[in-house]
């Protein structure tokens, strides 16, 4: 065959080949997921299909390229050849990553759906995230170092490389030393069941909710919207609150300075009808005291609960404003006195101001 048409024959060729296998394996996956559609594994690694195209053209392109007589081709086959395996090193490492995030957020759908503990899938999600990364770290890394091979020249600083490992290993965990322990930080987090993604966090005096965590860092989202990124090593080095750990419910306080003639009577029944008629109150308990006194006021305690952090914050904030509506509508001198007037004199001093 002519050299000139061997070329759009091979291409051709190549990609109505792989265009073909592409559309067949599309079209299995699509039969099995209407078969199955328990499972979203079928559905998710059509998602694949992208990088499977590059492997089989590559491959297909990297089995027929030395038969092309075209002399741009034939002259330069060492440089089309490398390119052709770089290609197919690179899908081919895609590929992995992605059949195998497909099979673990398959294996964690079917597990969220069938687990009605939160705590357990928050704790699930976290470590399939970063088993994730972990897979997509040591494929890349892997994969970059086979296209490094590939050349000539490498080859030989791999050999010199091995030769003095010892020495560069030390080196390199003196200078990543940092780096290597928010790494097993990041292990001991996913498999210690410190924090989870979705766990309500107190940290450095900010509230928020674990939105992402990585093998170096971790990110909460705080009640305005920002983003606090934090090193996943200071979760293991330092003491900080976790309101979802054992359970999301939570009991929290609303304080209230009242004059000493406060009805405390009437403002439990109040805080009864107020929590009644709130439907973030989760129904588990609820009480109101005087907890402490002063000269001037007494400080009443109400404790509400709720089913999450979220919810727990409305209802205090439905109490301490319906409650003091409440209090300056009915009993208005139940609000503390701030006295300006001359204070009243005493008897000894009237007797001697007579005199």
């Amino acid at each position: 065959m002519n050299s000139a048409l061997l070329l759009p024959t091979v291409l051709g060729g190549s990609i109505l080949t792989t265009v073909v296998a592409g559309w067949a394996a599309d079209l299995l996956l699509r039969r099995a997921d209407a078969r199955h559609p328990e499972t979203p594994l079928w559905n998710l690694l059509r998602r694949c299909r992208s990088p499977l195209h590059i492997v089989l053209l590559a491959a297909l392109l990297k089995g027929a390229y030395r038969h092309i007589a075209w002399p741009p081709v034939h002259d330069n086959a060492a440089t089309v050849g490398r390119i052709l395996s770089l290609a197919l090193i690179g899908a081919g490492a895609w590929l992995i990553v992605a059949v195998a995030s497909a099979v673990v957020e398959s294996g964690y759908a079917r597990y969220a759906t069938g687990t009605r503990d939160p705590a357990r899938v928050r704790r699930v999600r976290t470590q399939v995230t970063l088993i994730m990364r972990v897979v997509a770290v040591v494929v890349g890394v892997v994969a970059v170092a086979a296209m490094l091979l590939t050349f000539p020249g490498f080859r030989a600083l791999g050999t010199s490389l091995l030769a003095s490992a010892g020495i560069i290993g030390i080196v390199a965990g003196v200078a990543a030393q940092s780096a290597l322990g928010n790494l097993f930080a990041g292990f001991q987090i996913a498999f210690g069941d410190m924090v989870r993604i979705g766990d309500t966090v107190v940290v450095a005096g900010e509230w928020g909710v674990v939105e992402d965590i990585t093998l170096t860092f971790l990110a909460v989202r705080t009640w305005d919207e920002r983003r606090i990124t934090m090193p996943v090593s200071y979760f293991t080095t330092r003491p900080f609150e976790n309101w979802s750990r054992g359970g999301a419910e939570m009991t929290g306080s609303v304080f209230f300075h009242c004059d000493h003639t406060a009805p405390v009577d009437l403002m439990r029944d109040k805080v009864r009808e107020i929590l009644h008629s709130c439907r973030e109150w989760d129904g588990r308990g609820w009480d109101l005291a005087v907890t402490e006194t002063t000269p001037s006021t007494i400080v009443v305690r109400a404790v509400v609960t709720a089913k999450d952090p979220d919810d727990l914050w409305t209802v205090r904030c439905a109490v301490r404003e319906q409650l003091i509506a409440w209090i300056a509508e009915k009993h208005p001198d139940a609000l503390p006195r701030v006295l300006l007037g001359p204070a009243p004199a005493s008897r000894d001093a009237a007797a001697e101001r007579s005199r």
